[in-house]
């Protein structure tokens, strides 16, 4: 195989598993996601569903740590009535891993809130699935795991 072949099919080859792999999102990429989270978690904790409904895909798909899923109405009018409501939320650990025009975020919280009345304060891992159309990015899936205390052992 002649050099400049060889270096061509390993260009292609390196530039295609990247993208499947993914890789760590640019400075500017992970600054807005990093702020449209932080700018979405304020949201829920205000019920300023304007925000949410900005940053949210209308074919969103949310899958909640009890593994019930549900829409952006959904969402938007459990935040709006007061169903789901936080009196407190912290983030940490977030990482914004890049794939084109679409990006994944994770992400732990520790929150005080309940719905509908049942208490869901803890510590949860959240991923969040981002694409960007035009200039805009939006949310088109979220995820959410409860971290379990770690049980001792004998």
């Amino acid at each position: 195989m002649k050099p400049i072949y060889a270096f061509a099919t390993l260009a292609i080859l390196t530039s295609c598993f990247s993208f499947a792999t993914g890789q760590a999102a640019s400075n500017d990429v992970t600054q807005n996601l990093t702020r449209l989270e932080h700018e979405d978690s304020e949201a829920m904790l205000k019920g300023n569903t304007t925000v949410l409904d900005r940053d949210t895909a209308d074919a969103f798909v949310f899958t909640a740590p009890d593994g019930a899923t549900s829409n952006k109405a959904d969402v938007i009018s459990s935040v709006k009535s007061g169903d789901l409501k936080f009196e407190s939320s912290v983030i940490s650990d977030m990482k914004v891993m890049q794939y084109g025009d679409a990006a994944v975020v994770t992400y732990t919280t520790t929150d005080k809130g309940s719905f509908k009345g049942q208490d869901i304060s803890g510590t949860y891992r959240w991923t969040d699935v981002w694409v960007k159309q035009g200039a805009k990015w939006q949310v088109v899936a979220g995820q959410g795991t409860p971290i379990m205390a770690m049980m001792k052992k004998p």
